[in-house]
């Protein structure tokens, strides 16, 4: 049973909602990026090796996409003003704790935290938009403004991490989460609209056991390709056991009467479409972000600050792209927007895979495409997946939408940063000086650790060091160039998937 249609808010409400709204996933989406700058400052004060970096950066936004399809249920259910109130006390809660963890385990365990806090907030947010905003054009703009701010603060979150490196400790860069979560926690409870979905309907415990599971799982055998290789047992066992998983996650949702996940969503190509769009467009854009941020402080030697200054570009194209994007939908059609936007994204992969060892110039330029075309896509593609399918089931779609965005972010740290990582250890130590097999294996793991290897080195240091660094450079352009290749071929897809007729519609 679903509960009735919500009345439209009144004008003035529902763009009050709306910002609330975006404060929400503006967090998300900067806490996806902020630990970048702070990484080296976090690495050294930590002691934190190559694995616990990765997680450090990864197990944030693993455990929010592993819980979101079950959080968009439990919204259904509790209601969605209620599970985003308890999101932001969690979300909140783990920012503060940052400030007293005092290792890498307990670092993680923080970022898992925010994850869950995440997962909590996000599922409700495109749903409560499409309960406000029931025209068309007028639900496009918010959706733009949305993904503005969703995208946006994934690409700001190295400019804001840089800025608080400059005056303050890592821990900066969750306690600034604090008071914004207070704010935005009041804010919701006084004018937010409360709604519910299928509030009678069960949650099944073993489709919550399987997709986390199966997402864990499959991003875990992902990242042990670049650390042990494609044929290593633990790589085979975890791939293996994360494609069953989820395939028996999906023919269970077949079964249920009331599923975690409508799969049947999957049935519509546009849909499709949207949905791969977003997940690798997000694995692109993430990517380049947590590499280039590397490149300009350990490679150029720039502060935090000063590699977050050189990504304004990527940032500033990104939130003006999406919300001009409406108007572009009403005027060219869906499908020209989402093909000529991930063609902007192949391009801008393209350049930073030519020139990132070059001037900056062209640098700038790369992350302007990249900006440009992942804020016109993302809102696009969202646009498209609310309306691509009947109305009662919308909640299934945003949470598709939300998942997308997460786990391709996720995706594209343990794909395309497992690539970049193998790329890296093939030849760091090439043209290196011998050393110790201890020594050479901790300079093989990473560019951090690899310079910190160099500093003990008495005569040869700065010949590794500027080998780890050029060997970086490379492993980056190669990764650059590859997503490139990517991008192309999801605006192929899009192209023949999304018909030329297909435009969103009031009750879409």
């Amino acid at each position: 049973m679903t509960s009735p249609a919500p009345t439209p808010a009144p004008v003035r409400l529902r763009w009050l909602q709306l910002a609330i709204l975006c404060v929400s996933v503006l967090l998300i989406g900067m806490d996806a990026t902020i630990l970048n700058a702070a990484l080296p400052s976090l690495v050294r004060d930590l002691g934190a090796d190559a694995t616990q970096q990765l997680w450090v950066v990864d197990a944030y936004a693993l455990v929010l996409s592993g819980l979101l399809v079950t959080a968009g249920a439990l919204g259904d259910r509790w209601g969605r003003k209620r599970l985003l109130l308890i999101g932001f006390a969690l979300f909140g809660l783990a920012s503060a704790l940052a400030a007293v963890v005092t290792g890498p385990v307990g670092l993680i365990a923080v970022r898992a935290l925010l994850g869950v806090g995440g997962a909590a907030i996000m599922p409700s947010t495109l749903s409560m938009i499409r309960a406000a905003f029931t025209d068309a054009r007028e639900r496009t703009v918010a959706v733009g403004v949305w993904s503005a701010m969703a995208a946006g603060g994934m690409a700001a979150g190295p400019l804001v991490g840089g800025l608080l490196m400059q005056h303050f400790s890592w821990q900066a860069a969750f306690l600034v989460n604090v008071p914004v979560v207070l704010v935005a926690l009041v804010a919701g409870a006084l004018w937010l609209t409360e709604s519910t979905g299928r509030a009678h309907a069960g949650l099944d415990a073993s489709s919550v056991v399987l997709s986390m599971a199966g997402v864990v799982a499959l991003v875990f055998g992902v990242k042990q390709i670049g650390k042990a290789g494609l044929l290593a047992p633990s790589t085979l066992v975890a791939l293996t056991a994360g494609v069953a998983l989820l395939v028996w996650f999906v023919r269970r949702q077949l079964r249920l009467e009331h599923p975690l996940l409508d799969v049947r969503l999957f049935a519509n190509r546009t849909f499709n479409a949207a949905a791969i769009a977003i997940l690798l467009t997000m694995a692109t854009e993430a990517i380049v972000l947590f590499l280039l941020t590397q490149h300009f402080q350990m490679a150029q030697g720039l502060s935090a600050f000063d590699a977050g200054v050189r990504l304004l570009p990527m940032t500033l194209a990104l939130l003006a792209a999406a919300p001009a994007a409406s108007g572009l939908i009403h005027r060219f059609g869906m499908r020209v927007v989402i093909v000529s936007a991930l063609t902007l994204v192949a391009l801008g992969a393209l350049l930073l895979g030519l020139t990132v060892d070059g001037g900056y110039a062209a640098v700038a330029g790369a992350l302007v495409l990249l900006g440009a075309g992942g804020g016109a896509m993302f809102t696009a593609s969202s646009v498209t997946l609310m309306a691509a399918v009947p109305p009662e089931r919308a909640g299934g779609a945003a949470a598709v939408d939300e998942m997308a965005f997460e786990l391709g972010g996720a995706l594209g740290i343990a794909v395309l940063g497992s690539l970049a990582a193998a790329l890296f250890r093939g030849t760091v130590t090439d043209s290196a000086p011998d050393l110790p097999a201890h020594t050479a294996e901790q300079a093989r793991e990473s560019l951090a650790g690899a310079l910190s290897v160099a500093e003990r080195l008495p005569g040869d240091g700065a010949r590794l060091a500027e080998a780890a660094k050029a060997a970086f450079t490379d492993s980056f352009a190669t990764t650059s160039l590859i997503s490139a290749g990517v991008m192309a071929m999801v605006a192929f897809l899009a192209a023949v998937l999304i018909p030329r007729t297909f435009t969103p519609s009031n009750d879409g």
